[in-house]
């Protein structure tokens, strides 16, 4: 192709083709087929030319590694073309589609009711044909020659262009009556009603459409007729309700029955026969009328509205309030002054009561309703119940199953509470020396001053918040123990936090008062464990108000505790005189720590110290007498309590509880070293565990009781059915523990061994009860263990891949050559592969031939858009250039008529 420019290069192309050419007009005219295949091989040849002009529409991907022979598709390719062709294609298919997005083609069914589904077939037909009524008498509502008549007094005047039968005279007549109507003919004729129609007419004009006075005659009709019914109905309805008024006395003589208690003649007791004849009759005659005790009834108090629920804070304020309102008024009455409170003296406006006179029999005394919910005053009638409802009826319960006895769900039976009321046995060492080395955690026990049973003195309403145990002790020191509870809720009633911010201290104060006192109460020489079950769910609520403070409070118990530990250990745990074992206050602290918090929780600042402090009890502490026993056992069962939830593992409760069968159970066992497993018993068969072994001689006749805490921890005098009870006790902690830890991994080794020490156990001489509860534990562990070793699998090391054999072979990567990658020896993985690759292929030309749609879309709407903005803006201006055009017409005919005044100014 020549050099130069585009224009030249065309030219030149053109030229060679033979296509610039001018025709010859000397030659023949050629036929029509030579002329069209000169036009196809005309437009071949201007393709070939434009292709060759325009070197850019073919686009050629250079081969990085080029292989002869080898044909890869798409190296050469023709972008604009390929372009053009797919908007072509856009066009005709995707372009109609989106023209045609807002039509909607088919038939619209507007028929009356047809998508109603809540109208019945019935209903559908009536409201079209009543709708096509309406569509025909659209045209004829002007029409008088239609069916509409114009009537006269219910007749139609249509009737009338026929006067024949009306009396006028003929032609012949005219001459005898001159003329003149006669009075007959005026009175029918003129407007008269037209009443003298034979009947036979009548029946002929039946089916013709009724008249507006016909119609209204049959409304009256029918008006009448419906008055006449509701007027039978009410009849009827009087009638009945005259039936009721008279049976009404057979009804108000069992709405009115006399009380059997205010009655002379009570009835029979439920063992006697009921006779209808002992029952009075009423004389239906004497009644009164249905009127008169409606009458009565009127007068009877109406319902009042309930009032607003109220706040924590206006319950406390009100609570104070009749607290000090009724010590106002039991301080007038110890003073002998029967004169109204002053408040009630503004409330009933100067009001007095009636004298009471000699023949007053008292029966119209109405009781002080002021005092509700805060108890009379006197100490028997306390606010106990009224402390378990704010406190949480359910602590209330869990400390009558927790304190009084000692986790009765636990089958241990340790608590002697049965024999003594219920009521928990905490005890303390018996004649223990304190010395002046031990801290005592409790104020020491005063003689207090018991007033003699029948002597019940009243209980104040308000009492003062002590700031230390002596004071509470001084506030109850006249007191029964039933009133104390009265007394704390009062307290804490009179001191709600809300009503002063120093009462928030002053309750906390009250939380340390409070468990000195557990601690008092529950001090020898006499514990007093009732009490102690109505002080816990106070001591409970304020510890759950204030649980910092509260928990710092048993804590510093707790050091106490663990000091004096600590000191009785120094002094040998073998002396007699150590206090190292807990006493009963130590045990009934350690109880009500964990009824009050959760001993479930990993950590707990209160519960964890509590549970280290009865591991060193029970893992540090010698057995010297009965009463060591009793404690590690009592404290076995707190443990058990403690972690009954959490299921954690304390080895220290059942090493003690099985060195408790070693200690009184006779055995084929006769040293330390023949004892099976590794349970540490430094004082199996000692000098002073020797005598606690029980004597079969004397316990052949005995079987297991409850144990009888109580005495067995403050007295030292024991019998040998003590010994049984506290064996039996230890045989249901060990039953108890296999239960909690039979899911351990290491129940077999912690078991096996518990299970030959009963095993070995020689209870052949002892009881039948005995025996039968032996026999039930070493069956039941035997069990456990069966299956224990049943679900243990040996330990297996970790599962891996084998380690192969090291080798020299090249390795070749499947990603490394497409040859491999299309040709691997597996043929399902190398289909797999195909598909794969075509999914990703597809997947990448769906994307693009997507984004091609969506970029074409987007030039037609913005076609469409720049066609609207162009017919509006030609629009606008079409629209300005008249109003322009209009205005300068406008100006102009203003300045003509400016013209034309001056002109006729100056003229």
């Amino acid at each position: 192709m020549a050099k130069g420019s585009q224009l030249s290069q065309l030219k030149s192309a053109l030229s060679q083709a033979g296509i610039s050419r001018p025709p010859q007009n000397g030659k023949k005219r050629k036929r029509s087929g030579s002329i069209d295949q000169d036009k196809i091989k005309k437009a071949a040849k201007l393709q070939e030319i434009h292709k060759k002009l325009n070197p850019f529409d073919i686009k050629v991907t250079k081969l990085k590694h080029d292989v002869g022979g080898r044909k890869i598709k798409g190296s050469k390719g023709q972008p604009a073309q390929s372009k053009q062709a797919g908007i072509q294609q856009r066009e005709k298919t995707l372009l109609k589609e989106f023209q045609d997005r807002g039509r909607v083609g088919g038939v619209v069914d507007r028929r009356f009711g047809e998508n109603d589904p809540s109208m019945s077939l019935e209903e559908r037909m009536l409201e079209r044909f009543t709708k096509e009524r309406q569509r025909a008498s659209k045209g004829t509502i002007f029409n008088l020659e239609g069916e509409e008549q114009l009537t006269h007094y219910g007749q139609s005047l249509s009737n009338l262009d026929d006067f024949d039968d009306v009396g006028l005279p003929m032609d012949e007549d005219e001459d005898d009556n001159q003329g003149q109507l006669d009075r007959d003919i005026v009175g029918r004729a003129h407007f008269g009603g037209f009443d003298d129609k034979d009947e036979d007419e009548t029946e002929h004009n039946s089916d013709r459409k009724k008249s507006k006075a016909e119609v209204m005659t049959e409304l009256i009709a029918k008006s009448k007729e419906h008055k006449a019914r509701r007027q039978l109905e009410k009849v009827q309805e009087e009638s009945m309700r005259h039936q009721l008024d008279e049976d009404f006395d057979s009804l108000r003589s069992l709405l009115f029955a006399p009380d059997a208690q205010t009655t002379d003649n009570n009835v029979a007791s439920l063992g006697s026969s009921g006779n209808q004849s002992d029952i009075p009759s009423v004389d239906i005659d004497e009644q009164m009328d249905y009127d008169r005790q409606v009458r009565e009834l009127a007068f009877d108090q109406r319902a009042k509205p309930k009032d607003r629920t109220k706040t924590e804070d206006e319950l406390a304020l009100e609570e104070k309030e009749a607290l000090e309102k009724a010590e106002r008024q039991r301080r007038r009455r110890m003073l002998g002054d029967d004169g109204e409170d002053s408040d009630d003296g503004v409330k009933n406006h100067g009001k007095r009561k009636r004298e009471r006179g000699g023949d007053d029999l008292e029966d119209d005394f109405v009781g002080d309703e002021s005092q509700g919910g805060i108890g009379s005053g006197l100490g028997e009638v306390g606010i106990n119940d009224q402390a378990v409802a704010e406190d949480g009826s359910e602590e209330e319960e869990d400390e009558d199953k927790d304190v009084d006895e000692d986790e009765e769900t636990n089958d241990e039976d340790e608590n002697s509470e049965a024999e003594e009321g219920s009521e928990p046995s905490f005890g303390s060492e018996a004649g223990s020396a304190s010395g002046g080395e031990f801290n005592e955690i409790t104020t020491s026990q005063m003689s207090a001053k018991f007033k003699p049973p029948g002597v019940r003195h009243e209980l104040p309403f308000t009492f003062p918040c002590p700031e230390s145990h002596e004071e509470f002790l001084e506030i109850i020191g006249e007191l029964d123990d039933t009133d104390v509870p009265t007394v704390v809720q009062r307290i804490r009633t009179l001191h709600h936090p809300s009503l002063c911010p120093e009462n928030k201290v002053k309750l906390q104060n009250l939380t340390s008062v409070l468990v000195d006192h557990v601690l008092y109460i529950t001090s020898p020489p006499a514990p007093r464990f009732t009490l102690l079950n109505s002080i816990v769910p106070h001591l409970s609520a304020l510890c759950r108000s204030y649980p910092i403070e509260s928990a710092g409070i048993f804590v510093e118990k707790l050091s106490l505790m663990h000091k004096n530990l600590e000191r009785g250990l120094s002094r040998g745990a073998l002396e007699l005189g150590a206090r190292t074992w807990p006493g009963p206050a130590e045990l009934s602290l350690l109880r009500t720590i964990g009824v009050i918090w959760s001993s479930s929780d990993m950590s707990h600042p209160v519960i964890s110290p509590a549970r280290l402090l009865m591991g060193a009890y029970l893992g540090l502490c010698r057995v010297r007498s009965l009463m060591d026993i009793t404690s590690g056992l009592f404290l076995s069962s707190v443990f058990l309590q403690y972690e009954e939830l959490s299921n954690r593992l304390v080895p220290e409760a059942i090493n003690f509880s099985i060195n408790t069968v070693l200690h009184l159970a006779p055995s084929s066992l006769k040293n330390v070293a023949s004892i099976p497993g590794s349970f540490p018993s430094p004082d199996f068969r000692s000098d002073l565990c020797a005598p606690l072994a029980i004597d079969i001689k004397k316990s052949k006749h005995l079987d297991c009781r409850t144990p009888n805490l109580h005495r067995l921890l403050t007295d030292g005098h024991y019998q040998e059915q003590d010994k049984l009870d506290l064996l039996g006790l230890a045989f249901r902690l060990l039953d108890r523990f296999s239960e909690m830890y039979k899911s351990l991994d290491g129940f077999i080794e912690l078991y096996q061994p518990v299970l030959d020490i009963v095993t070995k156990l020689d209870v052949t001489k002892l009881s039948e009860g005995v025996r039968t509860q032996v026999s039930s534990l070493q069956d039941k562990l035997t069990r456990l263990l069966k299956f224990a070793r049943q679900a243990r699998r040996p330990l297996l090391l970790q599962a891996h891949k084998p380690i192969p054999i090291p080798t020299y072979i090249p390795k070749f990567e499947s990603r490394s050559s497409s040859y491999l990658r299309r040709h691997d020896p597996d043929h399902e993985r190398n289909e797999a592969s195909k598909l794969r690759y075509q999914l990703k292929q597809e997947k990448k030309g769906a994307i693009r031939e997507l984004r091609k749609d969506a970029k074409f879309l987007a030039a037609v709407e913005h076609k469409q858009q720049t066609e609207k903005d162009r017919a509006y803006k030609d629009h606008m201006n079409r629209a300005f250039s008249s109003l322009e055009g209009e205005r300068a017409e406008q100006k102009a005919m203003d300045r003509e008529k400016a013209k034309e005044k001056r002109r006729s100014g100056r003229k």
